[in-house]
Order: structure tokens, then C-alpha cells, then sequence
């Protein structure tokens, strides 16, 4: 395997790579343009079309066209090349962009973390980096604001549960507008064909795209970027043969005077136009989100040196063609292109369309993945489709919505003016969330001062409001369904995360005393069973409230209890050898223990290996290194103290193998047998008094404990509240995915406690 082959499949923020060879970044360059720039390349097919859909029309002299294509090329490089390749691209975390990644940034360096069970330890994780400078005024201002005003942190989560939410409906939007706008231009040639087929074969299309999406894109990725590169080099020479065949002085555009030119001249017009111009930009959002995958020095080679100039020239030269042609406005695209070559081009375009979804689609995926692990979205079933592909992921549930959706707009609108109107709105509106989160990490992480911050502010914020206002005149002509879709899902992810947190607070509010119970043993009847107890809890630290309900019902538990708390951290991803924290829960006689398993926010939160083995090998080396180092006193090994984390015990999965026994070797040369049958015996180990008896407990069996807790609203609480907690909440509690799952904790030894508890 080469080395660039070798960066694509783990993930460039995996290998943080400071230096790569020139072969390997314009290897890189080549590949990201299947996966990152499908979509932008797609625009031509729709963007003079949506302009000129309204009351604009072409007039002799000109002046609109080269107004249009003025305000094209110059937001398309104020926009793409300077905001996005030249400052955001700047701003990663730890090599992964997008919207998350900024907030991310800001969690960390401004303490406005939407996380519970937050813990010191997880400042120590390797991911987890601040910028050493010194606050500046300016910053420190900030963050004491940011710390005082709960408000404002309420109120920063849902503008960025805004910008998400646009870019779901985005997933939706794409594939509808980039597939039919290209089977669309067979009426070109085929004038007879009536739009009820152009519909059906673009449901035909949709429905065979979203249905391949278990195969995971990495099967079909080989062809990606040979499709956009072709696609690219298509449209850009057809570009320069229109313009040296219809009009060379359309250069011209280039100045700016043609914009403000423009909008003296159309006037109302004229503004509300700019919501098809802002189509020229779709895409540039995946730029940024896709840094995980490819470094940002070759998205910045393959945009500068292929996708920037031959969009350029693709957009003149369809420009050039209309200055000659003013009564060729619908399906321009298509018309513009010379008669020998049309079958070939709109072959390319069919295939350059679906690339372009298949990529919105994956990013749709890993969105969903992301706010999953931010509690801001119930879990659900997430396959990863390659074992060797770092981010490639399926999740079916949203898939299928994906689809219904897509098809439901697609056979609803049935015009691509009305589609692109939906398009616009969503994408200004990511595009301005991502310029006020930059804005605050240039003043919070990057210690720039007001001046910089203001201007990068006023500067972009001032054309993407622009193009919303534009966009937002367009509601009643199709802009009305990103606001729809949005406010569905961000219903969904308020009310998930607003549940979540009251329910962690109920859990924090009825810890358990483990004394007060074991001094109610004996009136109970408590007794201790031989086995290992494995309890899921939503703390990370000390005894959850289910445990107590269930000995009081049931006054008994297993001889080693170990409390295991799944939870996310504010990195992209928690390496293997840091994901576990083992910490003691009460004196050793107690042997009860807490296990905190921690993932970052783009890390898949499922286990490909034995946990229950790695998680007794894990407790039996914080053992030995606990009696082997008389540093820690036992008061620091109590309920809240003593936390070891698993980056310094040098444990790595690993699973069964041929031979009779597990295998696995740690600190002071001892060796973990266990028997994979009853003919087999435990040998002989150098292992202390307490790690026999967990062995021993472990060979007894191991009990997985659920609790579900069921939210219910007070009487008091108002409708809305009631119908959030009582029926959203509890239907997406019902229907999500527990613990156990990604786990992989087998049925047969799962034993669930319910409890309710009233928000």
C-alpha cells in the first residue's frame, strides 16, 4: 500500500501529517474531487435558469448577463476561494472541519460544553489541545460573558443546531435538484417528452441511488473522481469554445462595476435574482467538512489549479451563448453545448449529478453520527461499510427518510426553479452560521483582535445576508421547505437533548450512598452472588439511582460490580488506548469498580471486539498497578478520586484466537488465562489476591444491567412540555438504540430495570 492510499483509508486527522510529498498531495487532490467537490460542479446546470426564472429578463444591450455573471464570479471567489480556502480551511480541529469542528473549538477554549459527565481526566486526552498563548483583553472578555450568560450558550447550541439542521435539508434538496436538472436536459433533443417521464426516471435514479447506500460508497468510489474530473474539463472547454465562438468580450464581467451596475438597473428584480446566484456556491461547505478525509493543502491544489477556473469558465461561456441567444434562458446549459459532442456531455452530467448526491449524502450520514455523540440526536443504527476507509458510514433509518423525502420533493415540485429557491436558503444560511462561529474563534482560540474579527464579520456577513434576504423572498416559491425540514429536525434535536440533560440532572440528584445500602443489608437480605455485575450508567461518578431501585427490589448483587458509563468527549476522536478510565467506587472489600468508555464526536460508537474481555483485563491491571504503586493512598482511591486512564496500561483490543486460551500480556510479566470451555483449567498466575477473584467471578458468568428510565412531565408543566417529553421524547426513547447494542452485550444475559422519573 503507498502512502497516499494509506492516508486516504485512516483519515488524515488520524495521522496529523505535518509534511507530505508533492506525489501524495496532488494524489490526494485527484481523489478529493470525487468525494468533496460533486456537488459544487454541478451548479451550471441550474443557476442561470433559477436567476432568470422570476420577473428578470435578458434586454438587447446585455447589461443583465454580464451583471449576473459579475455577481457569479465575484462571489464565487470572495466566498469559495477567500473565506473558505484561505481562512476557514485554517480552522480544524485536529484535522476534522465542518460545522461541529468549530463548535468543538469552542467548547474546549471557552467552557461552553453541552456535554454532561465532563471530567479533568479528559483534558489529559492527547485530542484534547488548547492554544498556549495568553487571553487577550478581547477574549478573556468573552469567555467570562459566554460563562455568566447560560442564555447565550442556550442560544449559540441552537444557532448551530440551526446551521446542522440546513444542511440535513441540504441532503434532501441536493439529490432532488442535481438529478432531475440533469435528466431534465433530454427534452433538449427529445422536445416530445413529456415531464411526467422526466419525474419517473428521476424517482427511477433516486430510489437505485439511496438503495446502494449499504454498500458503502468506498465500493463505487473508484469512479468518482475520473467523473467529476471528466465533468470538469467538459463543461470548462465547452465554456471556452462558447466564448470564443459567441462573445469574447465577455471578460468584461470581471469588473465589479457590472454589480452595482446590475442593481441600479433591475432594481427589485434584480435583488431577488441573487437567490439563483448564490447556487453558484453550492458545495463550498463540503470543502471544509471533508478535511477529515484529505489534508487542506490538496483541496486547496485541486481547487485552485482544476475546479475554481473551469467553473469560471463554464459560467462565461454559458454567459457568452446567452448574450447571442436571450430566448434560450430555459435549459441553457444544455443548449449552450455544440451539437457533436451533446450525448456524450449530458452522459457525464447524469453520472457527475448522482456523484454529487452520493457525496451529500455521506455528509448527511455523518452528521446524523456527530450529533448522535453529542447528545443532541437520538442513537441510532449506525453500519460502518468499510473496515479499512476511515468515516465511511451508513445509517439506514436516515437513509430511508433521505429517500421519501427526496422523492416527495422531487415528484411535488416537479420544477427546478422551485428547487433551487429551497437550495439557496439553505445553503446561505450554513454558510452564514459557519462565518459567526468563525468570528468567535478568531477572537476565543486564534486571540486576533476586534479589528480582524469585525472585518472578516462585515465582510462575509454582509454578502450572506444579502443573498438570504434574496433567498428569503423565495419562501412562498419553494423556500418554505428547508424552513420546514429544519424546524422538524431541530424539534427533533432540542427536545432529544433537553430530555437528555434533565434526565442526566435527575441522575446526579439521586446518586445512591453505597454505604447506606450495605448497611441496609442485613434487613434486606442483601447477598452477594458469585459473577461479575456489569451496570450501565449515566454517571460518571459514583452510584446511579436504578442500582438502588433494583437491590431494594431485588437484595442481591454480584460479587464484583463494575458501573460502566458510555460517553462523549469534545474531540473528533478518543484513541484506543485512551478510551478507557477505570476508578475504584468505596474501600477494596467493597470490589466495586467504575468504568468510563469514552468516544469523541466523529468516532463510531461500536465495538468490534470482546468488551467484557478487555474490560476484566483493563480492572485487573488497575488492580495490580494500585497495590504495585504505594503512591496512591486508598482515600484517593475513593468514589470520586483514583482515576487511571488505559493510556498508561498499553492495552489494545484483541479477540479470540485458534489456541485454547485468550491471550493477552500486561505489566509485570503476568498473563490473563481464561477457559473457553469446561474441560480446560485455569493455570497458575502471578496475579494478586483481589485479580483471582475477579478471574474467578468472571469464569462464573457476566450480567449486563439496563436501566431505562422513563421521563415523565410534571402536572404542573405547561402542554407544550407535556406533548415534548411525554410523546416526542418517549416515542425516540423507545425507538433508539441502548448501550448494549454497539457493545454487542448479548440478550442472554441482559437484565433491564425500569424506573420513571418526572421533568
Amino acid at each position: 500500500m503507498n502512502p497516499s492510499e494509506e492516508f486516504v483509508e485512516h483519515g488524515m486527522s488520524q495521522q496529523n501529517l505535518k509534511r507530505t510529498s508533492c506525489a501524495t498531495v496532488l494524489t490526494l487532490a485527484y481523489q478529493s474531487l470525487g468525494i468533496v467537490y460533486g456537488d459544487l460542479s454541478t451548479s451550471p446546470l441550474y443557476v442561470y435558469k433559477t436567476t432568470f426564472s422570476g420577473k428578470l429578463k435578458l434586454k438587447e444591450n446585455d447589461e443583465e448577463i454580464f451583471g449576473v455573471l459579475s455577481f457569479i464570479i465575484w462571489t464565487f471567489t470572495i466566498t469559495a476561494l477567500f473565506k473558505y480556502v484561505f481562512i476557514v480551511m485554517s480552522a480544524d480541529d485536529n484535522g476534522e472541519g465542518g460545522t461541529f469542528a468549530l463548535y468543538s473549538l469552542l467548547c474546549r477554549h471557552a467552557r461552553l460544553s453541552i456535554l454532561p459527565n465532563q471530567q479533568a481526566t479528559d483534558e489529559k486526552l492527547t485530542a484534547y489541545t488548547t492554544q498556549d498563548s495568553e487571553d487577550t483583553w478581547l477574549s478573556s472578555h468573552l469567555k467570562l460573558f459566554i460563562e455568566k450568560h447560560p442564555r447565550f450558550q442556550k442560544g449559540l447550541l441552537i444557532f448551530v443546531l440551526l446551521g446542522t439542521c440546513m444542511t440535513i435539508g441540504d441532503g434532501v434538496i441536493t439529490p432532488a435538484i442535481s438529478v432531475f436538472s440533469a435528466v431534465s436536459g433530454v427534452q433538449v433533443k427529445i422536445k416530445e417528452l413529456h415531464d411526467n417521464y422526466v419525474v419517473i426516471i428521476s424517482c427511477v435514479i433516486l430510489v437505485v441511488l439511496f438503495s446502494i447506500q449499504h454498500h458503502g460508497t468506498h465500493r463505487v468510489a473508484f469512479m468518482f473522481a475520473p467523473v467529476v474530473a471528466a465533468w470538469l474539463l467538459c463543461i470548462s472547454g465547452i465554456g471556452i469554445y462558447n466564448i470564443f465562438h459567441w462573445n469574447r468580450q465577455i471578460y468584461r464581467a470581471l469588473s465589479p462595476f457590472y454589480m452595482l451596475k446590475f442593481l441600479k438597473t433591475t432594481g427589485l428584480e434584480g435583488w431577488m435574482s441573487l437567490g439563483g446566484v448564490v447556487l453558484s456556491i453550492t458545495g463550498v461547505e463540503a470543502m471544509y467538512a471533508a478535511l477529515g478525509h484529505f489534508s487542506a493543502l490538496s483541496i486547496k491544489v485541486a481547487f485552485t489549479c482544476l475546479v475554481y477556473p473551469s467553473l469560471i469558465f463554464a459560467y462565461m461561456g454559458e454567459a457568452a451563448f446567452l448574450s447571442k441567444h436571450h430566448h434560450a434562458i430555459q435549459g441553457s446549459f444544455y443548449k449552450a453545448i455544440p451539437e457533436t459532442v451533446f450525448w456524450p456531455v449530458f452522459v457525464v452530467a447524469t453520472f457527475a449529478a448522482i456523484v454529487g448526491s452520493q457525496a451529500v449524502i455521506s455528509a448527511t450520514f455523518s452528521i446524523v453520527s456527530q450529533c448522535c455523540a453529542l447528545n443532541c440526536f437520538p442513537p441510532v443504527k449506525i453500519v460502518h461499510t468499510s473496515s479499512r476507509i476511515y468515516g465511511q458510514i451508513y445509517v439506514p433509518e436516515v437513509n430511508w427518510i433521505l429517500m421519501c423525502l427526496c422523492l416527495a420533493v422531487t415528484i411535488g415540485l416537479r420544477d427546478i426553479d422551485m428547487m433551487g429557491h429551497a437550495y439557496g436558503l439553505a445553503i446561505t444560511t450554513v454558510m452564514f452560521v459557519t462565518t459567526c462561529l468563525m468570528t468567535l474563534v478568531m477572537v476565543i482560540v486564534w486571540k486576533q483582535g476586534i479589528i480582524k474579527a469585525i472585518m472578516f464579520l462585515v465582510l462575509f456577513g454582509s454578502i450572506e445576508l444579502l443573498y438570504i434576504s434574496a433567498s428569503y423572498c423565495k419562501i412562498p416559491e419553494g423556500g418554505w421547505i428547508p424552513l420546514v425540514l429544519s424546524f422538524a429536525f431541530m424539534s427533533i434535536m432540542f427536545t432529544w437533548n433537553y430530555g437528555t440533560m434533565k434526565k442526566h440532572e435527575f441522575d446526579v440528584e439521586n446518586k445512591v450512598s453505597m454505604s447506606k445500602i450495605l448497611s441496609l443489608g442485613p434487613c434486606l437480605g442483601m447477598v452477594r452472588v458469585p459473577g461479575i455485575g456489569i451496570i450501565f450508567s449515566n454517571l460518571a461518578s459514583g452510584v446511579p439511582a436504578i442500582f438502588g431501585h433494583f437491590v431494594t427490589n431485588l437484595p442481591a448483587f454480584h460479587q464484583v460490580l463494575v458501573f460502566v458509563c458510555v460517553k462523549s468527549v469534545q474531540v473528533p476522536c478518543v484513541n484506543d488506548n485512551e478510551r478507557l478510565v477505570i476508578s475504584r467506587i468505596g474501600p477494596k472489600e467493597y470490589r466495586m469498580f467504575c468504568c468510563i468508555v469514552r468516544y469523541g464526536y466523529k468516532d463510531l460508537q461500536q465495538e468490534n471486539y470482546n468488551f467484557e474481555n478487555k474490560l476484566v483485563s483493563a480492572i485487573i491491571q488497575f488492580v495490580e498497578i494500585e497495590e504495585s504503586d504505594p503512591a496512591p493512598t486508598p482515600e484517593e482511591l475513593c468514589m470520586d478520586g483514583g482515576n487511571l486512564s488505559m493510556e498508561h496500561l498499553a492495552v489494545s483490543p484483541y479477540t479470540l484466537n485458534n489456541s485454547c486460551y485468550i491471550e493477552k500480556s500486561f505489566p509485570f510479566s503476568c498473563v490473563l488465562r481464561v477457559k473457553k470451555n469446561e474441560n480446560d483449567h485455569l493455570q497458575e498466575s502471578p496475579y494478586k489476591d483481589e485479580s483471582m477473584q475477579i478471574l474467578r467471578a468472571k469464569e462464573s458468568g457476566v450480567t449486563y444491567i439496563l436501566g431505562h428510565s422513563y421521563a415523565e412531565a410534571k402536572k404542573s408543566s405547561s402542554i407544550l412540555k407535556k406533548f415534548a417529553i411525554d410523546v416526542v421524547y418517549a416515542f425516540l426513547s423507545k425507538n433508539c438504540r441502548d448501550p448494549d447494542v454497539y457493545l454487542n452485550v448479548a440478550h442472554t444475559s441482559l437484565l433491564e430495570v425500569g424506573m420513571v422519573y418526572h421533568v
